[in-house]
């Protein structure tokens, strides 16, 4: 039997289209044992993230590092659009409808620069109540504030991602171009693809794709902290409300990739002024 084309100009994002399950819910887009092994290839990247940028010194390592980077995101890219060929699923219907022209990329733009800043104002906001948090606790408990200063911590954090922040015009190129792949297949894998998966596990839950896709994608970065992990867990909540929003991944991704491009190059001007 042949199977239907999946509507990608109609269909809401977050919905997964209604194929024929073998192993697992109604609309799934891939078997269950791949979402599994694609989640495990996360939480291990994630784990040994930290040893990775412990080594970076010098140019040439962090050019070899974005290589290897990009190929380890092109490999997952390649494994979501497996499991999509699994269930004959096309790889483009999990962006949802994207329109080429001109007028509908600029309103993505300016969509996705209105999330950014909006985005950052909500994570700034509970990076202050947490560190307001923190103060509160080291008060009441003084000798748990001693064992383990979170300032000291958090800067020590930023000192160890700067060591992956570009240093010089080739390395600006290779960071720009590694931000766009990274955008794209990040929001491809977690908003495209987990968010949907777990929604059709959910029988059709939205909240609980939005919900499980965003731990996923906070504990992605858990060489960053525990602090970055939980801000982050809820970046990925307001990326998956904004795919949801335009029931297209394309403001996401412009959003996800200049995100990442000012973050870096802001890490290396900090660490080039010696303020990190």
């Amino acid at each position: 039997m042949e199977t239907p084309e999946y509507d990608t100009a109609n269909a809401p994002l977050i919905e997964a289209p209604q194929e024929p399950a073998d192993d697992s819910a109604p609309g799934t887009l891939a078997p269950a044992w791949h979402t599994g092994v694609l989640i495990a290839w996360i939480l291990a990247m994630s784990l040994s993230g930290s040893s990775r940028l412990a080594t970076l010194h010098g140019a040439p390592t962090r050019l070899w590092t974005y290589g290897v980077t990009a190929a380890m995101e092109l490999a997952m890219l390649g494994w979501v659009a497996l499991g999509l060929r699994l269930r004959r699923i096309p790889l483009r219907s999990i962006f949802g409808a994207i329109d080429g022209g001109m007028r509908t990329i600029a309103r993505d733009l300016g969509i996705a620069l209105v999330f950014w800043i909006g985005a950052l104002m909500v994570l700034g906001s509970l990076g202050i109540a947490w560190a307001g948090a923190e103060a509160v606790i080291k008060r009441t408990h003084p000798a748990a504030g001693q064992t383990a200063p979170q300032v000291s911590s958090q800067r020590q954090t930023a000192r160890m991602l700067a060591q992956l922040a570009p240093a010089n015009a080739e390395e600006v190129v290779g960071w720009a171009l590694l931000c766009m792949l990274v955008g794209m297949v990040e929001e491809t894998v977690f908003r495209g693809y987990l968010q949907r998966q777990f929604s059709a596990w959910a029988h059709g839950g939205v909240p609980a794709g939005v919900i499980f896709s965003a731990l996923i994608f906070g504990a992605a970065h858990g060489y960053q902290g525990a602090r970055n992990m939980v801000l982050l867990a809820v970046f990925g909540v307001l990326f998956s409300l904004l795919a949801h929003f335009r029931r297209s991944l394309r403001a996401g991704i412009f959003a996800h990739s200049w995100h990442d491009l000012i973050t870096g190059v802001a890490l290396g001007l900090l660490k080039s002024h010696h303020l990190l």
